[in-house]
């Protein structure tokens, strides 16, 4: 009899917090975004997404906290991805942010104290504070990806994009 001792990743929280924009100033809207892929479309459009106002279908991917200025205490946004109830069609899902293009071009160097974090239970799998990606307006931030016994591999994935929201959600699959 053998057993692995490699579970994979479960489930997660993503949560995301930042400064709001000064007194008289448009508010900061960033948003975290999920989006899933199938055997079929690995790279291409995703199968769905969850975002601002959605979770998915099957109530795996819930965005739980949402804010649209970064005001008050603790996490802004806060998603969780319960990973080993995914449906086994699913074998990726890419996490990322993209900041509300509302009043003029903002990028992540523009918003004061912007941070994310991956936790699986207690334990931290990635954060960024979006320095690698100051001058973007957008950003993946992880990726998950089941093996082939089944389970799912974490890999932190923070690459920066200039792309509005409706862009950044066609192209935040892409390798």
């Amino acid at each position: 009899m053998s057993s692995s001792l490699n579970r994979g990743v479960e489930k997660v929280e993503v949560t995301l917090k930042w400064d709001p924009s000064p007194l008289g100033r448009p508010p900061h809207d960033l948003d975290i975004v999920a989006a899933t892929y199938t055997a079929d479309t690995p790279v291409d459009r995703p199968a769905y997404l969850v975002h601002f106002d959605s979770r998915s279908p099957d109530g795996t991917i819930i965005l739980e906290r949402e804010s649209r200025t970064g005001q008050g205490f603790g996490s802004d946004e806060v998603m969780t991805l319960e990973l080993d109830r995914l449906g086994s069609d699913y074998v990726r899902v890419v996490v990322g942010v993209v900041i509300q293009q509302r009043e003029g071009r903002k990028a992540f160097g523009d918003i004061s104290a912007a941070s994310v974090r991956v936790l699986e239970g207690l334990a931290e799998l990635t954060t960024s504070d979006f320095a690698d990606v100051a001058r973007s307006t957008s950003a993946t931030i992880a990726e998950f990806s089941r093996n082939e016994s089944g389970t799912w591999d974490f890999r932190p994935a923070v690459r920066g994009f200039d792309a509005d929201p409706q862009e950044f959600t066609e192209r935040m699959g892409s390798v």
